[in-house]
């Protein structure tokens, strides 16, 4: 009975949209995250890990009830202790979430962070666009200055560059509470006189946020938004000396960009500068890291008025575009040719572990089973340790790449 039982169990695989990070594909994970915190701890940033469940509420307050993450893409449920809870779609509001309820809000100065982690959204799964995807970002609090928009924009460069990844710098600014209520009014009213050929989401999006009008994906709606009002033809003279300011110190740097007007991004809580990084080696034009300033959303969530601003990076996009470096690091096979040595190899390698990748096989193998253990693990070394060489306290060793072999002393080893 229990046999058929365990004959007729359907094998359980990954759910759709999911997937597991293994062989090369997790090198280039590590070697990513290890390079770009590397470069963002260069930039004064500290690490923050936020949790992967938040209360439903934050990111409704938040990303904004107008985005399609809070409308159709949210993993939400009702947990055993029937609070409203969801995984988290996006990595800057938990940060937020945190900053406000340890009360830096009040405590004055400025706080740099960066994360990386798992975000979940349920949307259809395509090349680059997962339901479990994972992406490296930043945030700054308290520093209200253009020049931090501009230090932004470079790191996030280098970040590239570093990786060696092309890319496009699209920019623009969302205004700020002075110039954009007026330029909403303007904007509801040229959406008005042809809203019926306007997408539905377009047609909800006029009356919670206009302005994600302009980032609509259908390409009908692109057409109808050619002669649309442009909020960098609507700024208030503080949000343009900023726009002007932050591009005199982009060409300053020798940093190219393209002024895009209907730049919205995804999120309803920027304002003021916004920026996305887009790649063609992806096939069609994609956005690989994109961010801005969030001013209001400390407000948003309960907090005093702080300046914000972040950014984060698609990591599996970005995967696609990541070439490793060639190592020539040794890696070191080390085993027994009988079972009185396998004590004597087990001490050798953990030794040789602290410098070393080194990998090891228990059971007593014969040469040619030994070597070729060896190849399939990937090793260039073999170190051996049988009878003979317990008796001389010596090791033979093999470098496959080299062919050259030596009978070394162990604590020469």
């Amino acid at each position: 009975m229990a046999s058929n039982e365990i004959k007729n169990t359907k094998t359980i695989q990954s759910l759709r949209g999911m997937k597991d990070i293994v062989n090369e594909e997790s090198a280039l994970f590590t070697y990513f995250i290890e390079n770009a915190s590397r470069i963002a701890k260069n930039y004064g940033f500290s690490y923050i890990e936020t949790p992967l469940l938040e209360e439903t509420a934050l990111f409704k307050r938040s990303v904004g009830e107008s985005s399609d993450i809070v409308n159709k893409e949210m993993y939400q449920f009702i947990d055993k202790g029937e609070n409203d809870v969801c995984l988290r779609p996006e990595g800057t509001a938990g940060v937020v979430r945190h900053f406000v309820e340890k009360k830096l809000d009040r405590a004055g100065g400025n706080y740099k962070w960066y994360y990386y982690g798992p975000m979940f959204r349920y949307e259809r799964p395509q090349k680059g666009r997962l339901r479990e995807f994972h992406q490296f970002g930043c945030e700054v609090f308290g520093i209200d200055s253009v020049y931090e928009d501009a230090n932004i924009i470079i790191m996030i460069k280098e970040i590239l560059e570093f990786f060696g990844i092309g890319f496009t710098l699209k920019l623009n600014s969302l205004g700020c509470i002075e110039c954009m209520p007026p330029y909403k009014e303007n904007l509801i009213k040229h959406l008005t006189t042809f809203k019926e050929q306007l997408c539905e989401d377009c047609n909800r999006r006029i009356l919670t946020n206009p302005i994600r009008v302009l980032d609509c994906k259908n390409e009908n709606c692109q057409l109808l938004l050619n002669n649309a009002p442009k909020i960098t033809d609507n700024l208030c003279n503080s949000c343009h000396s900023d726009f002007e300011k932050l591009k005199e110190i982009l060409d300053f740097n020798n940093i190219s960009y393209e002024v895009d007007s209907n730049l919205v991004r995804g999120l309803d809580y920027y304002n003021k500068t916004a920026f996305e990084f887009v790649s063609n080696e992806i096939g069609a034009q994609s956005a690989i890291a994109g961010g801005g300033r969030y001013d209001r959303l400390v407000e948003f969530l309960g907090g005093k008025s702080t300046s914000g601003i972040g950014f984060a990076i698609g990591i599996e996009r970005l995967l696609e575009l990541v070439k490793m470096p060639e190592c020539n690091q040794d890696v070191i096979y080390i085993g027994a040719l009988d079972e009185i040595s396998i004590n004597t190899m087990i001490k050798v390698a953990n030794k040789k572990r602290k410098t070393t990748k080194t990998l090891v096989e228990y059971a007593p193998r014969s040469f040619g089973k030994h070597f070729g253990i060896a190849q399939k693990l990937g090793a260039n070394i073999v170190a051996l340790i049988g009878e003979n060489e317990l008796k001389t306290n010596t090791i033979y060793v093999k470098n496959i790449d080299t062919q050259e072999i030596k009978n070394l002393n162990l604590e020469e080893f």
